[in-house]
């Protein structure tokens, strides 16, 4: 049976101060008039059965979720009791699903994305699965890189496999380039970003985990025996204890030899930050704008207003977003720097209520 397990755990930090740690990224509604989570189930319902959709996430979000997602079962909320990274909280859902189903075939996907050509993307997944299935491996989904890109991983293509969407071994995983690595990549050829999206057979996984994660595997497997037992949660929170979080790409797709990556062609963006933003938004004078806003005499400017106008007059390379609480004000090339900035607001007490 096929599962989709949609990651929403995280904080979109390099959002701020749209994305907050009450309301992260994953339930903004920027694109359409619906969340980027609510966008990712309805795009899965035609290859997986709303029954069969899980969501993981920390107890935060979870009445959140269930508010957003009111035909998803409660059940099939998985709340993690702290944040150990992907490789953990998708090692804890793999456990949980083989333990309903020892045949269990796993799509990962980020709650945070948009994605186009929908339909493409459906081939691509059913594509996955049956990889998964046949070749018992590890599948990520890898998308054409269309500039030098600094803020994704990439991944290099090897031998190409049967498929009737290009699919290849993967020959390495490559974290966050700097930006002159980035463009060797583009001329390459040869590279696609790491779309963070995967397939596997949950069994299979957790075999690879038990390869290269030990420790992590062995606290997931006492659990498992305790998997809807009165004894589940006290495991849980025991066994989280002891667990070292790494990502899923460190700890286990960069070491594993089971590797395989799809060369999607959908349209795809995790709009991870406000440069991504701007792709999507109205260009207004040479900026781009949404909700109220009027520029003159400036350019290249990013502008995310709300209830007041914002005027940009003789300004360029800027960021300005309108939270309501809080204005930001910044340099358009610090954009990847926002988590760094949340990180030193964090540690001036008196500004928590912003965060």
């Amino acid at each position: 049976m096929i599962y989709a397990l949609i990651l929403a755990g995280g904080k979109g930090t390099r959002l701020y101060p749209l994305s907050r740690e009450k309301s992260p990224k994953q339930f903004l509604k920027v694109i359409n008039e619906k969340s980027f989570l609510r966008n990712t189930v309805d795009r899965i319902t035609p290859i997986v059965n709303k029954e069969n959709i899980y969501v993981v996430t920390n107890k935060d979000y979870i009445d959140k979720i269930k508010e957003e997602l009111p035909d998803i079962n409660s059940e099939n909320i998985f709340a993690e009791p702290a944040n150990k990274e992907t490789a953990t909280c998708i090692g804890l859902s793999a456990v949980k699903l083989v333990k309903k189903d020892k045949d269990a075939v796993m799509l990962v996907l980020p709650s945070d994305h948009f994605i186009q050509q929908e339909k493409l993307f459906i081939d691509t997944l059913n594509q996955a699965v049956q990889i998964a299935e046949r070749r018992r491996g590890l599948i990520t989904i890898g998308v054409n890189p269309t500039r030098p890109e600094t803020g994704y991983g990439y991944i290099q293509m090897g031998n190409r496999i049967n498929g009737d969407i290009p699919t290849f071994k993967v020959a390495r995983f490559t974290e966050k380039p700097n930006l002159e690595v980035a463009k060797d990549f583009l001329l390459d050829g040869n590279y696609l970003w790491n779309s963070g999206m995967f397939a596997w057979r949950a069994d299979v996984f957790l075999r690879e985990m038990e390869r290269y994660l030990p420790k992590m595997y062995r606290s997931l497997m006492e659990i498992y025996k305790d998997v809807g037992t009165d004894k589940e949660e006290n495991t849980t929170n025991e066994q989280y204890n002891l667990i070292e979080g790494i990502s899923v790409d460190f700890g286990i797709m960069q070491k594993t030899r089971k590797a395989y990556v799809i060369k999607s062609e959908f349209e795809w963006d995790d709009i991870g930050s406000f440069s991504a933003m701007c792709r999507f938004l109205n260009s207004h004078r040479g900026n781009s704008i949404a909700g109220n806003a009027f520029m003159e005499q400036s350019e290249n400017c990013f502008v995310f207003g709300k209830e007041k106008l914002i005027i940009g007059f003789g300004v360029k390379d800027l960021i300005i977003v309108d939270a309501g609480d809080v204005l930001l004000v910044m340099d358009k090339n610090k954009d990847q720097e926002i988590k760094h900035l949340v990180n030193v607001i964090q540690e001036q007490k008196d500004y928590d209520k912003y965060l």
